[in-house]
């Protein structure tokens, strides 16, 4: 028996290292914290359907979390869970970019909670986020997973029918949970460069330039020589349907000039790898010039996602297949047409 989770908006490989043995990890029902430096933890959902990460970061007088997650449902977890490490108050939101799955849980977090993202992410937020494609492919996934896992309910024998049913209870309760979302925008906006003070606690917030969004935000802290990149900087290609991969590798390179040690992506586990920076420019500046080249001999979309080559990228990022996601040639496309 298989049963396959939905498809995701983003490409996570799966490169990670393994955490630190001397890290200090808090476990509770529904979240593993890990304290990636002193004060400043990762919060990732340990429920089997997917989600994004979170960064909290516990200051001498209150907290500041980096990214909501995905639902309402998700956001009170993760609050919660929160409550385990420190019983400081929660006083800051920061949203690293206007996706489903790092801001439709900010309407939980309250009004006396102030929220932080880049101009571009409040004008997404504070517009029709519900009818963005990502959105909407998301969910609409979802129900159709739903439908499949139904399906296999009615013939399932007695031996599976536990398994499957508890397949169909997460996915359903997922898509009670997207019921409730009411996207709340950023009440505080920043263009380039904003730093807050936290008693001794210094953390910045970058804009890099565009690249999975218009609006991707890094919350770095220099004390720590951390960086939360959001899905601007994974451990490979991020999805790229909103994306500006002819912008990206230049932002990545700006990226760069911070002293940081360890990154913090919006999925998947730390790295301190820097060379993988460079092996994803290269991945970007490859793809967007055989798209091109797709583009100019007017070959389709579909035709050009699934013949696209990029397995001489094996070695460093693991693309071991032919064909890329049709958004992306889709938007690489949109833009060499001129689109914003």
């Amino acid at each position: 028996m298989n049963i396959r989770r939905m498809t995701l908006p983003c490409l996570l490989l799966v490169m990670s290292a393994p955490l630190a043995a001397d890290e200090h990890v808090t476990t509770t029902s529904t979240h593993r914290l890990t304290e990636v430096a002193n004060g400043v933890y990762l919060a990732q959902t340990t429920a089997p359907l997917f989600n994004s990460n979170s960064l909290v970061i516990v200051n001498e007088e209150d907290v500041v979390v980096v990214d909501s997650h995905l639902t309402p449902a998700k956001a009170r977890d993760l609050i919660a869970s929160i409550k385990t490490v420190t019983t400081k108050p929660i006083t800051t939101l920061i949203n690293s970019h206007f996706h489903w799955d790092h801001a439709h849980g900010n309407q939980v977090f309250g009004d006396d909670v102030q929220i932080i993202g880049h101009e571009y992410t409040r004008m997404k937020l504070a517009g029709t986020p519900l009818e963005e494609t990502q959105y909407v492919q998301a969910t609409a996934g979802n129900k159709r997973t739903l439908a499949r896992i139904s399906e296999m309910l009615t013939s399932a024998s007695e031996e599976d029918r536990p398994e499957i049913q508890k397949w169909f209870d997460l996915y359903s309760q997922q898509d009670e949970d997207w019921k409730e979302i009411a996207p709340i925008p950023p009440d505080t906006t920043l263009n380039d460069r904003m730093t807050l003070f936290r008693g001794s606690r210094e953390i910045q917030l970058h804009f890099f330039g565009r690249a999975h969004t218009g609006g991707d935000v890094t919350v770095y802290l220099p004390a720590e020589k951390l960086a939360f990149t959001g899905d601007m900087m994974l451990q490979g290609p991020s999805f790229l349907g909103d994306g500006y991969v002819d912008e990206w590798v230049q932002t990545l390179e700006n990226l760069k000039g911070l002293p940081f040690e360890t990154i913090v992506p919006g999925h998947g586990n730390p790295f301190t790898n820097r060379d993988l920076i460079g092996h994803v420019q290269a991945y970007y500046e490859d793809l967007w010039g055989k798209v091109a080249n797709m583009h100019e001999q007017d070959i389709p979309v579909a035709d050009a996602a699934r013949e696209v080559d990029m397995t001489n990228h094996a070695s460093t990022l693991g693309v071991r297949r032919k064909g890329v996601d049709p958004q992306a040639v889709g938007r690489i496309y949109a833009r060499l047409d001129g689109a914003d």
